[in-house]
């Protein structure tokens, strides 16, 4: 990834500390969002979620794969002016097969293991965000980190 190692290290922290996320899909060129229970691989390319296939957010990554992620790290007090992170996840969506072998998968449940029967039913679906770029907005900064970049 390309940014500064500060903006690194906070991309690295927030997402490893924040369990749920806003999913921005589309619909007839009106955004519809959800919030999801998520996971990321070590190297933050690809977040995983699970959604029941019969559900308007499915739906709409069948229709268009292009999907923006919201994880914050606001704490709902004054302080968030300041401090509070905002990153943006911008992707491609689409559904995996469930393997017991898959390692973000694994991740998902080590994290969320609560959800495991949710993701043992045959109507759930996981959906793998292949992450093209994250955009880190604070206050007043912004850094950009293109994935297709990294080394």
């Amino acid at each position: 990834m390309f940014a500064s190692t500060e903006y690194n290290n906070l991309l690295q922290r927030v997402i490893a500390t924040q369990r749920f996320a806003v999913l921005a899909t589309q619909e007839n060129e009106q955004p519809y969002i959800n919030l999801v229970a998520f996971a990321a691989s070590d190297d933050l390319a690809f977040i995983l979620f699970a959604t029941d296939r019969n559900t308007r957010k499915y739906r709409n990554i069948l229709q268009n794969e292009k999907v923006a992620l919201l994880i914050d790290s606001r704490h709902n007090d004054a302080s968030d002016f300041t401090d509070a992170l905002a990153i943006t996840a911008l992707g491609l969506a689409g559904e995996i097969t469930q393997n017991s072998g898959n390692k973000l998968i694994t991740k998902y449940l080590n994290r969320h293991p609560s959800l495991s029967e949710f993701i043992s039913r045959s109507e759930t679906s996981i959906i793998r965000i292949n992450v093209t770029e994250y955009i880190i907005a604070r206050f007043d900064k912004l850094e950009r980190i293109q994935m297709d970049k990294r080394h």
